[in-house]
């Protein structure tokens, strides 16, 4: 394990530079990563995760504590277990309650002690946002002690704008120099307040609408900032992907047809498409590890409309459903940007109707019920 002198941080909340730096000089055996900001703790475990496997981490087993009575005694063998063909691990523990109870406080308590000095299992610890009386139990101390514990505080209001301008940087774009450009992060700011994700979406938004690259200017300008923040006042993908997810087959061709009459980006509404795909895929597998409906959702950052309407669909929904239109959505990923696709539609547009068609026949009550498929959109393409 390519490992330096450990980086001795205790309870703080990091900054991207920070973790970069630490990553470069090494991983820790046990982290626990604790916060009211989902987005902030998905982002830094998927990091560790990334990190892990670059230093040969190939195996993961995944353990959430549910329940008065779970038993600790599978978390606690899977730290001293590796398969025939793995020699480094990732142990993660979920505690969505932040309550592990009795039997769990002693068993963390192993835990974090048999963590020094073992190299070949990384564990994860994640975990909601804690009390104070909490963060002062025994369990969480041993934790803090054997391991860097790293929270998450959720974003102030005041450095909102200054956190959207790092996001926007960070995938090569920024907004203009002086007081037109505060003006337009605290318009983006007052938009998503309270809420990281969505403006995390809006970020990837712009992304994806105004792409950086050699005769492409970098610089978001107020106008094209609140053009596409405010989108939702009109025929908006994110109420396309609910028309799909919901099988309303009719609704779901007028509203492409709307969208393409308005002028909106072929690229954005493949991405709100595909993206819904890759949600339905996995939380899919995630069922099919033992993980409860609810929590799955909750790991895949599905909620509000969409959560019932994945619970919906999923139960009946086939593996070879999901993956015929994973393989679909990347067929139309190359149209939209130009390629020719065999048996697809040459047209940007048509290619879409064909896959959101794919999409809702999916899930229409009666081929959710019956387990088969009704072609929808197939004249147009």
């Amino acid at each position: 394990m390519q490992n330096s002198q450990p980086l001795n941080w205790g309870t703080m909340n990091l900054a991207p530079a920070q973790l970069s730096d630490h990553l470069q000089r090494g991983l820790r055996s046990l982290y626990t990563l604790h916060g009211d900001e989902p987005l902030l703790v998905q982002e830094f475990a998927d990091a560790l995760r990334a990190a892990a496997r670059e230093r040969g981490y190939t195996e993961r087993t995944v353990h959430t504590v549910a329940g008065a009575h779970f038993d600790w005694s599978e978390v606690l063998a899977s730290g001293g277990s590796l398969s025939l063909f793995a020699d480094k691990q990732i142990v993660e523990i979920r505690i969505p309650s932040g309550k592990p109870g009795k039997d769990g406080s002693l068993a963390l308590q192993q835990i974090a002690e048999r963590a020094q000095g073992d190299d070949s299992t990384l564990t994860l610890v994640l975990l909601p946002r804690l009390d104070s009386m909490t963060t002062k139990g025994a369990w969480f101390g041993a934790l803090e002690s054997f391991g860097t514990t790293v929270k998450f505080d959720a974003i102030d209001r005041r450095n909102l704008p200054q956190w959207i301008a790092q996001r926007l940087q960070q995938q090569g774009q920024r907004v203009a120099q002086g007081e037109e450009g505060q003006r337009t992060l605290q318009f983006f700011a007052d938009r998503v307040e309270g809420n990281l994700l969505a403006a995390h979406q809006e970020i990837q938004k712009l992304g994806l609408l105004y792409p950086t690259g050699p005769g492409a200017s970098a610089e978001l300008g107020f106008d094209q900032v609140e053009n596409a923040v405010l989108n939702v006042a009109r025929y908006d993908v994110f109420k396309l992907s609910e028309a799909v997810l919901g099988g309303h087959a009719l609704r779901v061709q007028r509203m492409l047809d709307g969208l393409q009459s308005e002028g909106e980006s072929e690229v954005l509404v493949h991405w709100a498409l595909s993206e819904d795909i890759r949600s339905l895929k996995r939380v899919k597998d995630a069922l099919g590890a033992g993980r409860p409906m609810p929590m799955a959702l909750r790991e895949n950052r599905v909620w509000g409309v969409k959560e019932k309407l994945f619970e919906r669909v999923l139960p009946q929904m086939g593996e070879t459903t999901l993956a015929n239109l994973l393989h679909a959505a990347h067929k139309v990923d190359g149209i939209v940007k130009g390629l020719k696709q065999p048996d697809w539609p040459a047209d940007g547009w048509q290619a879409l109707q064909r896959l959101a068609g794919m999409v809702c026949s999916a899930c229409q009550p009666s081929a959710v019920a019956r387990g088969v498929r009704q072609p929808l959109g197939g004249a147009r393409g």
